[in-house]
């Protein structure tokens, strides 16, 4: 699952909207709006005050292995 997936999931299961998020998080409606369509350049730091309402952090995982056919 993408980030701007797992975020717009986590934001509806607790029945928020974007700019209540934005709020609650401490960031900006345009920031909430880019991380859920997914933009790739966001600044960690925001990422994380989104992620630590739901008790996540965004950390280092390995990065799967591909086989080439």
């Amino acid at each position: 699952m993408h980030l701007s997936d797992f975020i717009k999931a986590k934001r509806k299961s607790v029945k928020l909207t974007q700019p209540e998020l934005a709020e609650k998080a401490g960031v900006g409606l345009r920031f909430i709006r880019e991380l859920e369509q997914g933009k790739e350049t966001l600044r960690l730091d925001k990422v994380n005050q989104v992620l630590q309402l739901f008790g996540y952090q965004v950390g280092a995982v390995p990065m799967k292995k591909t086989t080439d056919s």
